[in-house]
């Protein structure tokens, strides 16, 4: 497992009004929903990332309006739908 150090300026908490906690759970959310959109890191390592169960994590997606449903084209969800 890879620990990265973030320095995030004092203002920013005081301005956002968040304690440590706080920001450190809302930057492992950040970084998470970024790998999750981004660079297609699975829906599991995600929600590990996020310090959330996949359901939770799964929740916070549709929170960001993200679906967990991805298809390139319409033909490809048709197929999905037909093998289901």
């Amino acid at each position: 497992m890879c620990q990265i150090a973030l320095s995030i300026p004092n203002e920013v908490m005081f301005d956002t009004k968040m304690n440590n906690k706080e920001t450190e759970e809302f930057v492992r959310k950040a970084v998470a929903l970024r790998y999750y959109v981004k660079e297609g890191v699975s829906l599991g390592y995600c929600a590990q990332i996020a310090g959330l169960s996949k359901g939770d994590f799964i929740r916070f997606l549709g929170e960001n309006k993200i679906s967990i449903f991805r298809y390139d084209s319409e033909d490809e969800l048709m197929e999905d739908i037909r093998n289901a």
